[in-house]
């Protein structure tokens, strides 16, 4: 069911197309306004306008990684105190300190339990 409630703006980071669209979706049908990023420029360039109140950032992409851009989000002023949480399907040991150490506020585990996915990102929006 749709819901007509706006419950906040993310920009969801990731490379791959069929991630996105997931996303967009299943956030947007909980009433998240979602704007997607393909890349680490695209990213940069949507933060000149947008102030998400959270960002979701999938670790593996080509050229410039998650941890990467992370780090130069979090060099950035105004979106120092912007929750930014690691998606991804990086799940060895280490992986989840690895993600906080480059400044992610969170982790969650790919791939995303389609059931739970609203209730874990709002658990980091309230932060």
């Amino acid at each position: 069911m749709f819901n007509d409630e706006n419950y906040g703006t993310i920009l969801y980071v990731e490379d791959d197309p069929n991630n996105r669209t997931l996303i967009r979706r299943i956030l947007g049908a909980e009433g998240y306004t979602v704007h997607e990023a393909a890349n680490a420029n695209i990213a940069l360039e949507k933060l000149k306008t947008l102030k998400p109140d959270l960002i979701l950032m999938d670790i593996n992409m080509p050229e410039v990684d998650g941890y990467t851009l992370t780090a130069k989000i979090r060099a950035l002023p105004e979106m120092s105190t912007v929750p930014i949480v690691a998606l991804t399907a990086n799940v060895m040991k280490g992986d989840r300190e690895r993600s906080l150490q480059a400044g992610c506020d969170g982790y969650i585990q790919k791939p995303i339990d389609i059931d739970t996915i609203a209730a874990q990102v709002q658990r980091y929006m309230k932060r």
